[in-house]
């Protein structure tokens, strides 16, 4: 094996879970200068978050060594909604909604990805061109007993929960996106394991050579337990506001902190390595390193001034003690006898009142140098009061 491709294995490794198969991908990289790299996302949401990233970095990974990436956006699947890992039969979309929501993918992917070397596709471009006999030759390639082996439908079947015959299509046009785009590499979410052996056996059946599979790891979210999402409020979205995305990354735990410098940091290993040998010895500040990374995050997609700015107003806060100067207020009327989760929700201080109500059971909320507040009811009394939420959210609210 030659050192080029040594070195570039070095780099598709990183953060893997598991190639297959990866002597299939040595070969492909002797043979080809340009490997064809592809990734899907379904737009079923506006807002991708720093989980999403996980396969956007990687891809960046292959573009730097100067493969093909190619950002797949399943309009099409989209519309019919990826059964995995879910206990009932999913919510289709329009495809006004799916539209819409591609639409911001574009532009956000850019903030990581070098446009000009992106080739952007919807699979609706051949999906839509199916005719009726070209799905059932698709249907023909596969079998009900291989489709049943998926864990989330034999578990649905055993507890006579229903299954649309239309699920059953997903991973096969996931697979076929492969066969039109004559990709050589396809990466994924460890969930997609069952999607992307789908692209390598539809491929073989159209007489192409099987794409190598790559999965990727869930990124856990702030909690470091559950995955990121934002239905559970734990999670980083791209688009955040900066001051955010800072705070977040920085209240993560020390632990977690080195899994995100893996799947999200563009430091070679060998430099975290060096960083993670000197917090283990007592030479470096695990903070240091923290800063470090919510310098780097936030800077790609805040720019660096805003990211170093940040910086800054943290220590304010926290080394120092003191408050924000650009803190939020909330006024509530007196007569309106709004609750704190209310307030919390409605001032955008958590994304959710279930969050808000976490928050208040876990003893993260209080009065800035005062008590907390472990009632999510809890209606002030008139008066001012600085609310600190976590160790980095504060909100001066204003009752009168």
């Amino acid at each position: 094996m030659s050192v080029d491709i040594e070195k570039s294995l070095e780099i598709i490794r990183r953060g893997s879970v598991e190639i297959i198969d990866e002597k299939e991908l040595v070969e492909k990289l002797k043979k080809k200068k340009v490997l064809r790299v592809k990734a899907g996302f379904d737009p079923t949401a506006p807002d991708l978050h720093l989980g999403h990233t996980v396969l956007i970095q990687k891809l960046k990974h292959f573009q730097d060594l100067g493969h093909q990436v190619i950002f797949l956006i399943g309009d099409f699947t989209g519309m019919i909604g990826d059964p995995t890992g879910k206990s009932e039969t999913r919510k289709k979309l329009s495809r006004e909604e799916v539209l819409a929501n591609a639409e911001t993918y574009k532009r956000q992917i850019f903030k990581i990805l070098d446009p000009d070397k992106t080739e952007i596709v919807f699979n609706s471009t051949w999906m839509d061109k199916f005719t009726a006999a070209d799905f059932v030759e698709l249907c023909s390639k596969y079998t009900v007993a291989r489709m049943m082996e998926r864990d989330d439908f034999e578990k649905r079947f055993k507890e006579n929960r229903p299954i649309s015959i239309h699920e059953f299509l997903y991973p096969l046009v996931q697979g076929y996106d492969s066969v039109a785009l004559k990709a050589d590499v396809e990466l994924g979410g460890t969930d997609q394991k069952f999607n992307l052996l789908m692209g390598r056996t539809l491929q073989r059946e159209y007489g192409q050579e099987p794409q190598v599979i790559m999965t990727m790891p869930i990124l856990e979210g702030l909690d470091g337990v559950q995955k990121m999402s934002k239905s559970l409020g734990n999670y980083i979205g791209i688009e955040e506001p900066a001051k955010d995305m800072f705070g977040k990354l920085m209240s993560i735990s020390d632990d977690l902190m080195w899994r995100y410098y893996e799947l999200l940091s563009d430091k070679p290993m060998s430099e975290i390595e060096k960083l993670k040998k000197g917090v283990q010895e007592g030479k470096i500040h695990p903070k240091k390193c923290k800063e470090e990374l919510a310098l780097e995050i936030t800077a790609r997609f805040h720019g660096r001034e805003t990211a170093l700015k940040e910086l800054e107003a943290f220590n304010q806060v926290f080394a120092k003690g003191g408050l924000p100067e650009d803190m939020p207020v909330f006024n509530v009327s007196e007569k309106d006898k709004k609750k704190l989760v209310e307030i919390l929700f409605e001032s955008k201080l958590c994304a959710s009142k279930s969050e808000a109500k976490r928050l208040c059971k876990q003893n993260a909320v209080s009065i800035f140098g005062g008590e907390k507040i472990k009632d999510p009811e809890h209606v002030f009394a008139p008066g001012e009061y600085v609310l600190k939420v976590g160790k980095k959210r504060f909100l001066k609210v204003v009752v009168a």
